[in-house]
């Protein structure tokens, strides 16, 4: 049984919370505690889920039968709290991204790897039933050979996100729409058609919110397959819709609405897997099912019984970070750019 401490107990602890909940019902896991700077996150923390808190990360990182640590701090506090754990010799599961840029995100690989131990990356939408199906289904030639592979993420945050102190600003989130919101949808589509070789893109602020980041983004996509695609990502379509992820090959193609999946192979019936929900995070950011998170906590666990690379190992997070580099980079340059 792997023991959980969670560091950061903010927003992206509930579906952790509920995903641990399940695993020490499973005997899986078991929670040990957590910890935030924050008094009244400890506090909330502590009364909503009857857990334990403790009063400094030092604490928590000495606590007994302690294996891995939640990382759900903001970017920007990821790397110095990876760095305490991993010289504590605790396991590490990092909220995306793993790092406000690709450099830093390197360095934590770097010194996960150095201290010996497991590090994951938070991307849960790889673990959802039909991006599984996706993921095999071109993995194993049934789409045949990709030709356009494209994603669309037109969501809505309205004035109560961002209120919260720093939300939407370089110095505590690094990035915009396309570190904060898009990646997960962005990250599924290059897990799913592989890396990209160069990109044309723009980014914008839209001046809806009084924020440092872009809030709109698109792009030109081309991967090193050879397959060409689109992406959109913005944070300014109100009431926001469902992300989508769509792949067309010389043998079929593909939909992905959320957590729903619509696969054509030429010569079978159409095979629809459904999701757990079908609204996505367009409006709600917390508006998903726990299922996938639980079964990406279940996953780094048994990486560390087997001591073996976890499906989300942390350096399969550092290809999203090179491509919105990439995209960013663009947009100033005004020209394709390698990633």
């Amino acid at each position: 049984m792997i023991g959980i401490g969670i560091v950061g107990l903010g927003m992206a602890t509930q579906p952790h919370m509920l995903a641990i909940r399940d695993l020490e019902a499973a005997g899986t896991a078991r929670l040990i505690g957590g910890f935030s700077p924050s008094a009244e996150r400890r506090d909330g923390f502590a009364l909503r889920w009857k857990a334990p808190v403790f009063g400094s990360q030092d604490a928590l990182l000495a606590a007994p039968g302690l294996d891995l640590v939640l990382v759900l701090t903001p970017p920007g506090a990821h790397l110095p709290v990876a760095q305490a754990a991993a010289a504590a010799g605790k396991h590490l599961l990092v909220e995306k991204p793993l790092e406000r840029s690709a450099a830093e995100g390197a360095a934590l690989v770097q010194l996960a790897r150095e201290a010996g131990v497991t590090l994951g990356v938070v991307f849960q939408h790889r673990f959802r039933p039909a991006a599984l199906r996706l993921k095999q289904a071109v993995a194993g030639g049934e789409l045949g050979t990709l030709l356009s592979c494209s994603a669309s993420i037109r969501w809505w945050r309205d004035a109560a996100y961002f209120a919260q102190a720093g939300r939407g600003m370089k110095a505590r989130d690094g990035g915009g729409v396309l570190l904060t919101q898009a990646i997960h949808t962005l990250d599924l589509l290059l897990h799913i058609a592989g890396p990209l070789a160069r990109v044309g893109a723009l980014a914008r602020t839209s001046g809806l919110r009084a924020i440092d980041t872009e809030d709109m983004a698109c792009a030109a996509l081309q991967f090193t397959s050879g397959a060409i695609g689109a992406l959109d990502a913005t944070t300014v379509a109100e009431p926001g819709y469902p992300e989508r992820v769509e792949i067309a090959g010389t043998g079929g193609s593909a939909s992905l609405v959320a957590e729903r999946l619509e696969l054509h192979v030429k010569g079978r019936p159409v095979e629809i897997v459904e999701g757990a929900m079908a609204g996505g995070g367009g409006a709600d950011p917390m508006a998903f099912d726990h299922g996938p998170h639980r079964a990406m906590i279940a996953e780094t666990c048994a990486a560390i019984t087997q001591r073996r690379a976890p499906m989300n190992d942390g350096t399969t997070g550092l290809p999203v970070l090179h491509a919105i580099e990439a995209i960013l980079r663009s947009s100033e340059s005004g020209a394709f750019v390698d990633v």
